[in-house]
């Protein structure tokens, strides 16, 4: 038995065909109840992933997620793709990658200030801090390792240039 997909990307095209049809005469058209149910299925269903089914933020990845769908609606070009199903999944996945950097950026951030703290304050550490501070200390390193990876890969601009030599 074959396994229906829960979105007919065939309609959801003549959906948006008839919706940027709508838009060339009146540029205040508003998307159809059914381009944004499949944007809601899309996003829920890509979260339940593996990739991105372990995370405590996964309804702000959501959230994200359909933000960045109904605001890519305008950009979807019937002519160039027929295929809107693979073009909302790919913007909810790059929503879901972003939200996922900006919470390790803000992971890095919060035990980075931590360890200031606890470093400033030498002289009442115990035993039990030194523990919690190797966690820190390994969730800082790995953070800021990933950001001189993706520096070494970017080219030098301006004075970084003039800095690296």
């Amino acid at each position: 038995m074959k396994k229906k997909n829960y979105i007919n990307n065939k309609e959801l095209y003549l959906h948006m065909k008839n919706y940027k049809e709508m838009m060339k005469e009146d540029e205040t058209t508003k998307i159809s109840n059914y381009i944004g149910q499949a944007i809601l299925l899309i996003c829920n269903n890509l979260s339940r992933k593996p990739n991105f089914s372990g995370y405590s933020f996964k309804n702000e990845m959501v959230s994200d997620a359909i933000c960045d769908c109904v605001t890519a609606v305008n950009n979807f070009d019937p002519d160039k793709t027929n295929n809107p199903f693979a073009y909302f999944t790919q913007v909810a996945w790059n929503a879901f990658i972003r939200r996922i950097d900006k919470e390790k950026k803000q992971n890095a951030i919060k035990h980075k200030n931590y360890l200031n703290s606890v470093f400033n304050d030498m002289i009442d550490v115990d035993i039990n801090h030194i523990k919690s501070d190797d966690i820190s200390l390994q969730i800082v390193d790995s953070y800021e390792k990933g950001l001189t990876k993706i520096k070494k890969n970017s080219k030098l601009k301006g004075i970084e240039k003039f800095q690296e030599k």
